[in-house]
């Protein structure tokens, strides 16, 4: 229901507890995180071992349609097309 831009990816691997603290410092607050709540998400996420941001623009509501996964796998949570006409089910 939501269509945004991808303006930058980051990835993190490796991760150890001080690199979660970094992160969530350096990109808490532009995730919406309040400062007040850092200590929280990083109780939360201090064993992860991988980080991916994903810096948006232009989010826009939109209304909700089915799409073909064909070639995609059923479980796909992330389809890269060049346009949405590609996999828009037409009803």
């Amino acid at each position: 229901t939501i269509r945004a831009e991808v303006t930058k990816v980051i990835q993190f691997d490796n991760l150890k507890p001080l690199k979660v603290k970094n992160i969530l410092r350096q990109y808490g607050k532009e995730d919406g995180i309040e400062k007040n709540k850092i200590q929280s998400f990083f109780n939360r996420f201090k064993n992860k071992r991988y980080c991916l941001l994903v810096f948006l623009r232009n989010p826009q509501t939109i209304k909700p349609f089915k799409i073909n996964k064909s070639g995609f796998g059923a479980r796909s949570a992330w389809i890269v097309v060049k346009h949405i006409k590609q996999i828009k089910i037409k009803t």
